[in-house]
């Protein structure tokens, strides 16, 4: 987005953005029910999909009766579950139905007022092709989400980890491409910041979210459950048995042993790139709001590494490892904000376009390029 001076625009703009980051908001709520779901292995408690009719629970007595005889019918009962009464049932059921009626609310909650803007000519021609874009992602997200579940009710009464993670990745592609929006609504002109904190922070933010992948392929894998203690694993800081798997990339995404390695590795590396950015932050001339994201971010990578350790070393449990996949979409959302706040202009500013062409730094010199200092333009801009 590009400077707005009208301030009737602004207010639109602003209206905007708040819309867009209260539906964030809720797709963040989204992925921590997930994530307890996931935990509570409730996930494969609705054995059928019904994604217009299907906003209202069983209502009768009989109805829960038979929509419990469908599930009797798939891997998860007969091999984990046999024997649940009806109220046990009823216990997972809920969960899962809570899930998915959630996302039908994200999808009202973001369709309403979108078609409202619309018809109001709020949403001009560069903000349209983005909201579009979000509107399909999270429709092709429901879509993804019934893929997942089905992977589940085949063989074995585990969904595919391809696609949790999958599912999980999309989840978090749509959260960010949000915020993204509707941070540039809120603050369209970049404050100045040197190019290098720039691509600093946009390969940070990058990290955050391969990391992120990297849990879902542990959670898919229940590799968490594997190796509790930090930071060895199984007595040696580098086990024995990574690489176990033939050919070598499926390590990555099927090995137990490999997994859970290479998300402690990613989540480490993340952790210390953090830090090494805050010290690089805190020597640029920096605002205040971009200063703030940096601190921001510090203590969320902080606190989520003690999550996870703690997480592994108490095997799991369902409240802490929620916490855990929470806390990695705060981190992510922190990173994407100082990463907005110290990104560079798509254009020339008038400011430096003045200088370039003799204005202001080489006036008097005609035919001479000017070599511009970082901290000298930052001062000027």
């Amino acid at each position: 987005m590009t400077g707005v001076s009208d301030p009737r625009t602004q207010r639109r703009h602003r209206a905007m953005a708040f819309w867009l980051l209260a539906v964030a908001a809720m797709v963040f709520v989204m992925v921590v029910i997930g994530g307890v779901t996931r935990l509570t292995h409730s996930g494969l408690s609705m054995v059928d999909w019904q994604p217009v009719t299907g906003w209202f629970p069983p209502l009768t007595e009989a109805a829960w009766r038979a929509v419990f005889e469908q599930y009797q019918q798939f891997p998860e009962y007969r091999e984990v579950n046999a024997g649940m009464s009806l109220a046990e049932f009823k216990g997972i059921f809920w969960l899962e139905f809570i899930h998915r009626l959630w996302g039908r609310l994200i999808g009202v909650a973001f369709a309403a007022p979108f078609i409202v803007f619309l018809l109001k000519g709020w949403v001009d021609r560069r903000l349209a092709p983005k909201l579009v874009v979000i509107f399909v992602l999270g429709g092709l997200q429901g879509v993804l989400g019934w893929y997942m579940v089905k992977s589940g009710l085949v063989d074995r009464p585990d969904v595919s980890q391809y696609r949790l993670t999958a599912h999980f990745g999309a989840a978090l592609l749509i959260y960010a491409y949000m915020l993204w929006v509707a941070f540039g609504l809120l603050a369209p002109e970049p404050r100045p910041a040197p190019r290098r904190l720039s691509r600093f922070a946009a390969a940070l933010a990058a990290l955050v979210f391969v990391t992120a992948l990297s849990g879902g392929f542990v959670a898919g894998l229940d590799a968490g459950y594997a190796y509790n203690t930090f930071p060895l694993m199984d007595g040696e800081l580098i086990p024995e048995h990574l690489f176990a798997v033939t050919p070598l990339y499926l390590n990555f995404f099927e090995d137990v042993t490999t997994v859970q390695f290479t998300h402690r590795l990613l989540a480490i590396t993340t952790a210390a790139l953090v830090v090494v950015f805050w010290f690089a932050a805190a020597k640029a001339p920096l605002a205040a709001r971009p200063r703030l994201a940096t601190h921001a971010l510090l203590v969320a990578a902080a606190a989520q590494v003690m999550l996870g350790i703690t997480t592994l070393v108490l095997i799991v449990p369902v409240p802490l490892a929620a916490a855990h996949q929470a806390g990695a979409v705060v981190l992510l959302t922190l990173a994407l904000w100082a990463a907005f706040e110290v990104r560079q202009p798509r254009r020339k500013t008038p400011a430096l376009e003045g200088m370039r062409s003799g204005d202001g730094v080489d006036a008097g010199k005609p035919g001479r390029s000017a070599k511009i200092d970082e901290s000298i333009l930052a001062r000027r801009l």
